[in-house]
């Protein structure tokens, strides 16, 4: 019985850390959507920060400053896409697509010319644990939620920060409005096109910040492709949670429970081929999206340009 306790254990423990970075994506994605910006370039921009926070803990010797370095590059993508799309008015559809293209082709060449090809990855700082004293002892909750990483803690601390934000401030009433309802906003005096970049940018940093968890907190090193999918995962994570932080929190966790299982049954050295194993979480995915086809309803505004009447 107790070798089953800390089986389960270890597994929810993994979760967490699994689903922290899907989580971290799926915030700042809550805050593009309910602005109105559907951004399917999260992939890419998360792939840029997991670089950026690698190479920047690197040169600084800082996991810290990596993080920060992760959040200002993921924060100019973010720029760059709300300029497409708010400023230009390209299809934000596309313009996503294109920035998941970019991200590949730009870290995989960035990579290989810092990092160098066919050498052992560098020596990263990496993010470490938090023990919270007594409540760390508490028998199974204790090493669960007491004994984690350290942006373990800021990802679940943001979920009731933003619940607050758009359900008890003025802030977030505007951010609601301006995806609902753009046309009337604008009339009630809420500028649609600040809103809309400011939330990009910073939903964009915090997808940068869940990249360089990657890298910085679940590996130690950067690897190509290595967010593989998971921005796709986040996207899935917000539609399933209803564009609710909470919401959000629940399917990270769900989606990272499968991502955890299949990393312990590759560590148990099971004859099931890993290509089959992996397919663990996107195939939750998949289910969970499927049994949703018509019950949920987005921003009534998501991905619609707005042009200003004069």
């Amino acid at each position: 019985m107790e070798n089953i306790l800390n089986l389960i254990q270890n597994l929810l423990i993994a979760d967490f850390r699994t689903a922290t970075p899907i989580l971290l994506a799926g915030i700042g994605l809550i805050y593009m959507y309910r602005a109105g910006i559907v951004n399917i370039g999260v992939e890419g921009t998360m792939l840029i920060g997991a670089f950026a926070g690698s190479y920047g803990a690197y040169i600084f010797n800082n996991v810290w400053m990596g993080i920060l370095v992760a959040a200002i590059v993921g924060g100019i993508v973010g720029a760059i896409f709300a300029f497409l799309i708010i400023t230009i008015k390209a299809d934000q559809i596309v313009t996503g697509v294109a920035i998941n293209i970019f991200a590949i082709g730009l870290t995989t060449t960035l990579n290989r010319i810092l990092f160098g090809v066919n050498t052992s990855p560098p020596d990263i700082p990496s993010i470490g644990k938090i023990t919270i004293p007594f409540l760390s002892d508490i028998p199974f909750v204790g090493r669960l939620l007491f004994n984690q990483l350290s942006m373990v803690y800021i990802a679940l601390l943001l979920v009731p920060i933003t619940y607050y934000v758009f359900y008890k401030t003025t802030i977030g009433l505007k951010i609601r409005a301006v995806g609902d309802h753009p046309k009337a906003a604008d009339t009630a005096g809420v500028n649609v096109f600040k809103v809309r970049y400011w939330t990009t940018i910073f939903g964009s940093m915090l997808a940068g910040i869940g990249g360089a968890f990657l890298s910085t907190g679940i590996l130690s090193f950067f690897t190509e492709d290595m967010v593989a999918g998971r921005g796709f995962i986040a996207l899935a994570a917000v539609i399933f949670g209803n564009w609710n932080p909470w919401g959000v929190l629940g399917a990270s966790l769900l989606f990272g429970f499968g991502d955890a299982i299949q990393i312990r049954i590759q560590a148990m050295g099971s004859n099931i081929p890993y290509q089959f194993l992996i397919m663990i979480p996107y195939l939750l995915t998949i289910t969970a999206l499927a049994g949703l086809v018509g019950k949920v309803n987005p921003p009534e505004a998501s991905a619609e340009p707005y042009i200003k009447e004069e």
